[in-house]
């Protein structure tokens, strides 16, 4: 038997209280008052009765109950059953007792009442006030009041800059490519009482509008313009979306393309172009510097053509170049030999050099090198 399985939205107390589903925000401060109200009713039952356990024991409990009951549900039906059955178990178990119940009594109807009243928005929200279900008016940072049961706050309204990443997934360009763009939208929202009653979710409502752009705008580009301009297409996108959401009060500020993934087969393709792409650029190149080098060679012509020394005093710096190498050697015509004395060059060269000699003229031993000063002497 195949199990389904559901998966639930992790919403935080603070975030649920931001939204439309709750009537007000029971924040810590709001347990603080409650617990504080509680403590002076039990504190004018004392002084006005005679101390009894009883009493400290039902006005802790109740406050700890109607506190974590307030905090779960932030609605106005918790406040009105769960207020209603504590105060009535209270007065029924002090009835039985013969205790006066009417200062505790009237202490956990106005904890009750009075502790969700108080409300306190953040210094970057606003807050969307409905009374009766009719909008009154737009509460900024701070405390402000709000009429227990009739006034609802519809919701906390975050104006900072916000950062949500959405992508279009398998999207074909229009030169019919498929792929997968990954971008990013920075929006605010500047009024928020549009975006709260104009739109029923405005945060889902803008990703799905960039979605949208983002995909109608991949389709109308080519491959080659969605790899190299992203900058013009996220410019793009975001005049689409901020044209759209305007009317909602919030503001698109940017959009920014991460990341585009195209098909390995198409990208192998494309690597093996850029590579065929280079290796015409180098060979353009090389006949390119053939072509310059053949140019140098025919002006050199023509200083040489009429100067047959100059020739051969250039003919004689090669071959001395080359011999001067350790290990080289140059094959050159017989006639050059005769005509520029490669002979004597060539032995003028290796006399240059140290040798490895056996036992010399002057007694040095086998093997020992000769430099040429001592060559001069036993010459």
């Amino acid at each position: 038997m195949a199990l389904m399985t559901v998966n639930l939205p992790k919403v935080s107390l603070e975030r649920f209280s931001s939204t439309a589903r709750a009537d007000y925000r029971f924040a810590p401060f709001n347990v603080l008052l409650l617990v504080a109200l509680m403590l002076i009713g039990l504190i004018v039952h004392v002084i006005v009765h005679e101390f009894d356990v009883a009493a400290v024991v039902y006005a802790i409990g109740a406050a700890l109950l109607l506190a974590i009951v307030f905090r779960a549900a932030q609605v106005w039906e918790a406040v009105l059953v769960t207020g209603a059955i504590v105060t009535l178990v209270g007065y029924l178990a002090f009835r039985t007792l013969e205790v006066p119940p009417r200062v505790l009594v009237t202490a956990t109807v106005a904890a009750s009442l009075i502790a969700p009243c108080i409300q306190i928005a953040y210094q970057w929200e606003r807050a969307v006030l409905l009374r009766f279900g009719k909008f009154v008016g737009i509460r900024g940072s701070g405390v402000f009041v709000i009429l227990p049961v009739i006034d609802k706050v519809a919701q906390y309204v975050d104006q900072r800059i916000r950062v949500n990443d959405f992508r279009a997934e398998t999207t074909l360009t229009k030169d019919t490519v498929p792929v997968n763009v990954d971008a990013i939208a920075f929006w605010m929202v500047w009024d928020a009482e549009k975006a709260v009653l104009e739109v029923a979710d405005f945060d889902t409502a803008v990703i799905l509008s960039a979605q949208t752009a983002l995909r109608d705008a991949i389709g109308r580009s080519e491959l080659a313009d969605l790899l190299s301009h992203r900058e013009r297409l996220g410019h793009e996108i975001q005049q689409v979306l901020d044209k759209k959401t305007d009317a909602w009060g919030i503001t698109a500020q940017s959009v920014e393309i991460r990341d585009i993934i195209i098909p390995k087969g198409l990208e192998d393709a494309m690597s093996k172009q850029a590579q065929a792409e280079r290796e015409r650029q180098s060979r353009i190149i090389l006949g390119t510097a053939e072509t310059e080098i053949a140019e140098k060679f025919a002006q050199a012509s023509e200083a040489y053509k009429d100067n047959p020394v100059a020739l051969h005093l250039r003919a004689m710096n090669m071959v001395f170049e080359g011999l001067k190498q350790k290990g080289s050697m140059v094959i050159v015509p017989s006639t050059a030999v005769e005509s520029m004395g490669l002979g004597a060059l060539g032995g003028l060269t290796a006399f240059g050099q140290p040798q490895r000699m056996g036992a010399s003229a002057n007694g040095s031993p086998e093997g020992a090198t000769v430099t040429p000063a001592e060559r001069r002497e036993n010459v």
